[in-house]
């Protein structure tokens, strides 16, 4: 099987191109942060507060942009803390909308997969009446946390990769 590696983390990761993106852009108050573990993971962690119609956090990678025509899916390999997270693709780094992926953790180690034709176009919460992800162009990549509650959360990733 064909894959290709968006991100391995590892101790020497460079994650300045790793940015965080949180709901105080609206005018909320959710803080992510994002940092190596000691063991060469990448953690995206944080709050999410509802305070101010705010309501989530999250992470972006941009890249030189890619064709990903000839693979299918998203595979991650991620520790989560039990709760739903989104990851999110887009064509364009300046669109306005992302594709949609969601997944929950298990407080394990998961390689969750995810198909590129599943990836649903959603803007500030709403999905968009569009096609799904083609999977031709790929640009930006990203994390999401936004529940609708106020909690805490942790993310640790090893590895993005496509397949």
């Amino acid at each position: 099987m064909k894959s290709f590696i968006l991100f391995n983390f590892s101790a020497e990761s460079k994650i300045n191109q790793w940015n965080i993106v949180d709901d105080v852009v609206m005018g909320g108050r959710s803080q992510g942060r994002f940092m190596l573990s000691k063991e060469g993971h990448g953690v995206f962690y944080g709050d999410v507060s509802l305070e101010n119609n705010g309501g989530f956090s999250s992470v972006r990678h941009d890249f030189q942009v890619m064709d990903p025509s000839g693979f299918t899916k998203f595979v991650l390999k991620v520790k989560g803390d039990g709760k739903a997270y989104q990851f999110r693709a887009k064509a364009r780094s300046n669109d306005y909308y992302s594709y949609i992926g969601e997944f929950t953790t298990s407080g394990e180690w998961q390689e969750i997969e995810i198909p590129f034709n599943t990836m649903y176009p959603a803007f500030r919460g709403r999905t968009l009446n569009q096609s799904n992800f083609s999977g031709n162009r790929l640009d930006e990549i990203a994390f999401l946390i936004g529940n609708k509650r106020n909690e805490s959360f942790r993310l640790e990733i090893d590895q993005i990769e496509m397949q």
